[in-house]
């Protein structure tokens, strides 16, 4: 354990989920953090998988993928981008974690044969790893998400954590709540009583909420602020304005100017300090200035749907890292979402893509929709298209080029066709002894990889521009990986003959990691094996982003 005392902040939210409940806790561990304090998060989730690797992106939205290869919620992408700080497995806690080491301890006869129950076993073991992260992070203060909405039964034990913390250990423990107050169409007035039930749920489990963040479309006004301090027993001025802004990232700044980091410090018993938010502040003023100029890019993908609706969060990482490089840019990003299986069912491919200035296909599994991925990257290699492959879409790059420029027109993944007489993509023989090397998700690759970079490519240029590199002597970078299958090296040389390059390969390996065309042939065409997304932050957004977005510019003022 640090020397110092632990402080804890818990962040729960109420009346529905999606609210911003990770954007709060980031928000306030950002301003913690400029303030000189240590600060690390912890986000614990309801769910009984032990991480978010397995789920469904439409279901959860897209799992966030850390260095050390674990696959967590999306949250945690919030706390790095905000934060500017790497978070790792012990930030992130799942109910099923829980249960599963508890009951692994009680069949090791670890418990004394003590009956083993849900208080105080699962409970200390909560309590047991929000403390394990901040030893290991070294942080004076822990921001604890808890998941879910206040009054849902998955997530109980974690308030009761957070009630014992406080009431039985005396530790000193600060409580945000996070709440929605609609505002009815027909009323025209902000409404207090979704958020005093959200409450009386917490008061019902022994806790009292030190601050109230009020979610709204607007500002709450007095009137609004009065009455949820009267009937949810805090004072008024802990009643904290989050209205909707034009980007998550500038709640820092919404909370600064209500002193909000001030008034938790005081609360914690620890003393203000005067913040550096010089480099954020100056983000956001780009931000501002970027809405000036436009460029849409289509993103060809097949996880949008959600019943009648289409959810961003499928690809948040990938909006995320979209978004950066635009700023940095000075251009706002548009996206298309063009759904591949409607290309499979005969929607003109010159009609989706019509107008945009740039193409991507991200991240997939299975063979559903991948032969309307296809038909888009060949469109956009053959119209000049500037085209970004992200892990499937590198894979499936490759299956395009080998089928249309070799004429191997029965080239595909063993992913989608275990029989094809030519996989060009397939399951590496060396993956099982990668899976005993590296025992991260099996048959997967995952988590921070090393690959070294082809001097001249594009690529590597782009490195160089933007200080991507590791080691710029050796044209080092790491990068993070979700995937199980691989370019397969039997085709390697025909590619290149036929004038592919591949441009980057792992240091280890020697497993394919970037392909691209040289751009006397095509104006940007690049496809990744990792994941570049997920290292991108708003203050320093990817250089692949970067380059990527100023091919699109160009192509957008061609097209005007």
């Amino acid at each position: 354990m640090p020397a110092h005392e632990i402080k804890y902040i818990f962040v729960s939210g109420g009346v529905l989920s999606g609210l911003g409940k990770g954007v709060t806790a980031a928000s306030i561990g950002l301003l913690l953090q400029q303030r000189g304090y240590s600060v690390t998060p912890v986000k614990c989730e309801n769910y009984l998988n032990l991480d978010s690797g397995l789920i469904n992106p439409i279901e959860h939205g897209d799992p966030y993928l850390c260095d050390d290869g674990t696959e967590a919620d999306m949250d945690m992408g919030t706390y790095e981008k905000i934060l500017g700080k790497n978070v790792y497995r012990h930030n992130f806690i799942t109910m099923g974690q829980i249960y599963s080491s508890v009951i692994a301890r009680e069949r090791n006869f670890e418990y004394k044969g003590e009956d083993v129950e849900a208080i105080p076993h699962i409970t200390d073991e909560i309590l047991k790893r929000i403390d394990e992260a901040a030893k290991k992070d070294g942080a004076e203060i822990v921001v604890v998400e808890l998941g879910g909405t206040a009054g849902e039964y998955q997530n109980m034990l974690y308030y009761e954590a957070s009630r014992i913390l406080k009431t039985v250990r005396k530790a000193t423990v600060v409580h945000v709540h996070v709440s929605y107050l609609p505002t009815p169409q027909h009323l025209g007035e902000p409404k207090t009583k979704p958020t005093q039930l959200s409450v009386k749920f917490l008061l019902s489990m022994g806790i009292q909420p030190d601050f109230i963040v009020c979610r709204s479309e607007k500002p709450i006004d007095i009137r609004r602020r009065e009455r949820v301090a009267m009937f949810c027993n805090v004072s008024p001025e802990n009643v904290i304005n989050n209205p909707d802004e034009s980007t998550a990232y500038a709640v820092p700044q919404t909370f600064e100017e209500q002193g909000f980091a001030q008034k938790i410090l005081s609360l914690l018993n620890l003393p203000d300090r005067a913040p550096d938010l010089t480099h954020w502040n100056a983000f956001l003023d780009t931000v501002k200035t970027s809405k000036k100029k436009t460029v849409e890019v289509a993103i060809v993908g097949k996880y949008f749907g959600t019943g009648d609706y289409e959810l961003r969060d499928s690809y948040a990482a990938l909006m995320d890292a979209l978004d950066h490089a635009g700023w940095h840019e000075g251009v706002q990003v548009k996206t298309r979402w063009v759904n591949s299986q409607k290309i499979e069912k005969g929607e003109p491919i010159e009609k989706l893509l019509d107008g945009v200035s740039g193409v991507i296909v991200p991240i997939g599994w299975g063979a559903r929709g991948v032969e309307g991925m296809l038909v888009a990257i060949r469109y956009a290699r053959e119209h000049k298209i500037p085209y970004l492959g992200l892990c499937y879409g590198m894979q499936l790059a490759t299956v395009e080029y080998a089928r249309n420029v070799l004429g191997l027109t029965d080239a595909n993944t063993t992913e989608c066709d275990e029989r094809t007489p030519n996989p060009v993509i397939h399951m590496n023989k060396l993956q099982e002894e990668n899976k005993s090397r590296r025992a991260y998700g099996g048959t997967m690759r995952l988590g921070r990889w090393e690959c070294n970079v082809k001097e001249g490519s594009i690529a590597d240029k782009s490195y160089v521009a933007h200080g991507g590199y590791t080691d710029p002597a050796q044209r080092l970078v790491w990068e993070r990986h979700r995937h199980r299958y691989e370019f397969n090296d039997d085709y390697a040389k025909a590619l290149e003959d036929h004038g592919l390059i591949i441009s980057g390969r792992s240091t280890v390996e020697n497993l394919a990691e970037i392909i691209e065309l040289p751009t006397n042939v095509h104006p940007f065409f690049l496809g990744t094996q990792y994941h570049p997304e997920y290292r991108s932050q708003p203050l320093t957004p990817h250089p692949l982003f970067i380059d990527y977005i100023r091919a699109c510019n160009d192509r957008a003022k061609l097209i005007k």
